[in-house]
């Protein structure tokens, strides 16, 4: 039995997490989950699943909860902030740490799990977009990608050897607007934004899609998780979803790694890992899909994706600046306090405005994100002519 902590229980993939071990009871043991807000459910996943450790991340749903809830007749030790994070990330029972909390909260939990040698199954992008440096460094394959893209890529190269590979393959969905017409963008809203053609997900990473900065976070990651240079790393558009991505060989070979678009999938094969289990899912019937279909990516339409090649191929703390300016800017079109097409803007002026230089600890990474962070703000000021 593989005793289990979950950083992000409420999100989409936590959910998707527990539902495996629902199914699977005799398997998993779990031993620690976080949450940021949504309590009612939180409490829930507690009386089911009987955890040893919780985290709460937002002060109002940690000072909510100890004055509502009486934690200790539940059995639980509760903990709070990154500090909580970092603790259960950590924990000495645990075997496997889900890190599927969103943005640059993600970074602290994954980098401390991997220096205790913590099998660390990542559903968090910004981990290593921001901290890849430092990451990598220290990653002695004990990372396990939950994204499907990257575990496409990850089961494509099980028994193949890396110097063998001529490119990545991250395909796309192309979102919600790939066959928009660019001049409607401007009047694009946050409702139709959070409308994902095939994929049920967190609001930050459906707008992500809609921007294809989703795209461009991935291809950051996928140089770090597989060292190899952004020259080797391609992203088509597949709108039906149906291929997750390939890894094209030197010797002409493409593997592809297929399936339907249900997260419970790569979730589980990082939880199963290295063996394989049925998930007791529908499976893909390919005499019933529609034809496939790819297409290169458009970059004058979406300008994140080429923002986020280009950052990674100055190798120094761009992508840091890349990520923190849009979680603001994604956060502020959400509030509606600036249009669709001002996301990549946002990003643009803040790379502009922030130094860049070689990541060699921690503390550069927490600073450039603070940096990062208050400068972008004070863009979407300027922007809003406030």
């Amino acid at each position: 039995m593989k005793n289990i902590v979950i950083l992000g229980s409420t999100g989409s993939i936590g959910k998707n997490a527990l539902e495996i071990v629902r199914r699977f009871p005799d398997e998993f043991n779990i031993v620690g989950l976080s949450a940021n807000k949504n309590i009612e459910l939180l409490l829930k996943q507690i009386e089911e699943f009987k955890p040893q450790f919780i985290c709460i991340t937002s002060k109002n749903g940690y000072e909510n909860f100890k004055k509502e809830v009486d934690y200790k007749k539940l059995g639980v030790e509760l903990l709070y902030g990154e500090k909580g994070l970092v603790e259960l990330a950590t924990l000495e029972t645990a075997d496997i740490i889900l890190i599927a909390v969103v943005g640059f909260s993600g970074f602290r939990p994954t980098y401390e799990a991997l220096k205790k040698d913590k099998v660390v199954a990542l559903a968090n992008k910004e981990s290593l977009v921001a901290g890849g440096e430092l990451i990598s460094r220290i990653n002695s394959g004990k990372i396990i990608p939950v994204d499907s893209e990257h575990s496409a890529i990850f089961q494509c190269l099980r028994g193949e050897s890396i110097n063998e590979v001529e490119k990545l393959i991250l395909t796309a969905s192309g979102g919600a607007f790939f066959r928009k017409d660019i001049n409607e963008f401007k009047n694009i809203t946050v409702e139709e934004a959070l409308k994902h053609p095939n994929w049920s997900m967190g609001a930050k990473i459906t707008i992500d899609s809609s921007t294809m900065m989703n795209k461009g976070l991935e291809v950051i990651e996928a140089h770090y998780l597989f060292n190899l240079p952004p020259e080797k790393i391609k992203v088509v558009i597949h709108p039906q979803s149906i291929v997750h991505s390939m890894v094209e060989f030197i010797d002409g070979s493409i593997i592809a790694q297929m399936g339907i678009t249900d997260m419970k999938l790569p979730i589980g094969f990082a939880l199963f890992y290295p063996k394989r289990q049925n998930l007791k899912n529908d499976n893909l019937n390919l005499l019933k899909i529609s034809p496939l279909e790819f297409f290169p990516p458009d970059f004058k339409k979406f300008p994140c994706l080429k923002l986020a090649f280009d950052v990674l191929k100055n190798d120094k703390s761009g992508t840091i600046v890349l990520n923190s300016a849009n979680e603001v800017a994604v956060d502020s079109f959400i509030k509606r306090e600036i249009n669709f097409t001002q996301i990549p803007i946002v990003i643009e002026k803040t790379l502009n405005k922030v130094k860049l230089f070689k990541i060699k600890s921690v503390e550069d990474i927490l600073a450039v994100h603070k940096k990062s962070t208050d400068t972008a703000r004070k863009v979407v000021k300027e922007l809003r002519g406030k």
